[in-house]
């Protein structure tokens, strides 16, 4: 059995399609003032499913910051049952789809039940063009972000960097220049990632894992963590950083693994969180934008450079090394991480 011949190329080749989604949005500039643009909005919803609720997170962090405007994340679920909880009533909304396939039911059932809605526009995010949400709304689409796989990799990695180029050209500040910097490390830490996820995984046996991040990169901890979970089918959890101090923290052992995804805005904290995660006896893995005096205290660090730029910016360079520790985690126990047992591609109701 050939086990991850479909992920392992997915997650190898996300560089490109990040590089294809730069060059894609130069053409949907009508798109970026019609909807990301457009400040008549009082709010912008990103809402998805799974792995494109965690984009949603990140989408919505990364332009509350760059804009300065009003945004949340919800399940897409939250819209069509419990759409007055989550979103005020009376306020001018844009809702912001996101799904890799298009073809969620959830999200299909969140755009149609505002369709007729006064104040409450629509757009989406997809890899597919032909799929039912570009047929109900107004798209940007990754061109290389379609999978054949299961899990998505490449896919989350490539719409949420586009949708983030969306948001810098809104902007109209350095963040199109950051996110262009992010870009050109991207290929490098991609090529880095697999040999240093193949090494943490077969030199250690971990019985726990758990991710931390914060900010925008509190979405990405949720990502990542779900990475190990369906490709491996390890139990694993994530937090926010500080937040992990206040009781969970009473599951870290020795044999459990804590990676944390560390800000610069936020890097000193973090930091402490994770020397008492190694006081406790954790194997600490650090993410990060540069090793230096403050991280020797951890077991292992993945340098991802672009400590100048901002960190949402940076924030596709966390994914690849642990997509990856993901990938080889599941090939360390014998299963395949193509097709993860209970689980499809897309998610009908």
């Amino acid at each position: 059995m050939n086990r991850g011949n479909l992920t392992y190329p997915e997650i190898g080749s996300q560089a490109d399609a990040l590089e294809a989604a730069w060059e894609q949005l130069k053409s949907r500039q009508d798109w970026v003032e019609r909807y990301i643009g457009n400040s008549s909005f009082d709010e912008v919803v990103f809402i998805g499913s799974g792995s494109s609720y965690y984009q949603a997170l990140v989408m919505a962090s990364t332009f509350r910051l760059w804009l300065g405007r009003s945004a949340s994340a919800h399940p897409s679920s939250e819209i069509f049952l419990f759409r007055d909880q989550a979103v005020a009533k009376g306020r001018n909304i844009l809702l912001v789809g996101v799904s890799r396939s298009g073809e969620s039911t959830e999200v299909l059932l969140a755009l149609d039940s505002v369709k007729d809605l006064p104040n409450w526009t629509t757009c989406g995010i997809t890899c597919h063009e032909g799929s039912g949400m570009a047929e109900r709304t107004d798209c940007l689409v990754s061109p290389l972000g379609k999978e054949t796989s299961t899990v998505m990799t490449k896919s989350f990695s490539s719409m949420t960097f586009l949708m983030q180029a969306a948001i810098a050209a809104a902007a109209g500040t350095q963040y199109s220049a950051d996110l262009h910097t992010a870009l050109s490390l991207d290929r490098g830490v991609v090529d880095r990632a697999d040999g240093f996820a193949e090494r943490l995984v077969s030199e250690n046996a971990f019985q726990k894992t758990v991710y931390l991040g914060m900010g925008s990169y509190f979405g990405l901890a949720q990502e990542v963590c779900l990475k190990l979970k369906e490709m491996a089918y390890v139990w694993t959890e994530s937090y926010g950083t500080l937040e992990f101090r206040h009781g969970p923290k009473s599951i870290v052992e020795p044999g459990t693994l804590v990676c944390v995804l560390v800000s610069e805005s936020a890097r000193a904290y973090e930091l402490k969180v994770a020397e008492e995660m190694k006081a406790y006896g954790a194997f600490v893995l650090l993410v990060t934008a540069r090793q230096g005096e403050d991280t020797a205290f951890a077991d292992s660090v993945f340098e991802i450079g672009g400590e100048s730029i901002s960190d949402e910016a940076r924030a596709v360079l966390y994914l690849p090394v642990l997509q990856y520790l993901g990938f080889r985690s599941a090939l360390r126990k014998g299963v395949d991480p193509d097709h993860p047992r209970n689980l499809t591609q897309v998610v009908k109701i």
